[in-house]
């Protein structure tokens, strides 16, 4: 029995080591590349240590914040400002920065963050992700009722409309050329003499 007992273990030791090889060739010759799409195995490990990083407590919480029409509107503005720009307005990651950060933010309409309880979406976003590009966002501790907003706004992401989608276009940050262009836009409409000058990239 104790024979068998230590045959299985070795061969159980042999086969993690040869799939440690295994990745570690893999990535000598694909590199170390935030475009490449992550494994699957490397997607499901991040998965679990995902779940395994967020206290318990955090599983079971409720938002506080009543979710009203005006609190998703807060949160959506937030939104529009801290996090559209990894995020994108509509939740998809399909952003210039999303595209190319690894791993990819993921889609927050989709389910594998929708079924996140709200303290664990809340958690996330005040405490960020270790090896991703997700920072900490806003002052310790579980008062912060702009991160339960967003976790408001995070629920309605799937059925956020075209309308919702235009203004939160307004409330993005925008660069120095890009707040000239609209300045000029404005003037041209106001009766100005000339037209908008595209700015030089």
């Amino acid at each position: 029995m104790r024979r068998k007992f230590i045959i299985s273990f070795s061969a159980i030791i042999l086969l993690v080591i040869f799939a440690c090889i295994l990745v570690a060739d893999r990535l000598i010759h694909r590199g170390f590349s935030t475009r490449d799409k992550p494994s699957g195995v490397e997607a499901s490990l991040a998965m679990s240590m995902r779940d395994v990083a967020i206290p318990e407590r955090y599983k079971a919480m409720k938002n506080p914040v009543a979710v009203t029409p005006k609190a998703i509107h807060e949160g959506m503005a937030h939104w529009a400002d801290h996090c559209a720009t990894c995020h994108a307005n509509n939740g998809s990651g399909d952003t210039m920065y999303g595209r190319t950060m690894y791993p990819k933010p993921p889609d927050m309409r989709q389910k594998d963050t929708q079924e996140m309880s709200d303290g664990e979406l809340y958690y996330t976003i005040k405490n960020g992700v270790r090896l991703s590009g997700m920072p900490a966002f806003g002052g310790p501790g579980d008062g912060d009722l702009d991160s339960w907003k967003l976790v408001a706004f995070i629920r309605h992401l799937p059925s956020l409309t075209q309308d919702e989608e235009l203004e939160m276009e307004k409330l993005n940050p925008k660069s120095p050329d890009e707040r000239q262009e609209e300045q000029q836009e404005e003037d041209f409409l106001r009766g100005g003499s000339s037209a908008p000058q595209q700015p030089h990239h």
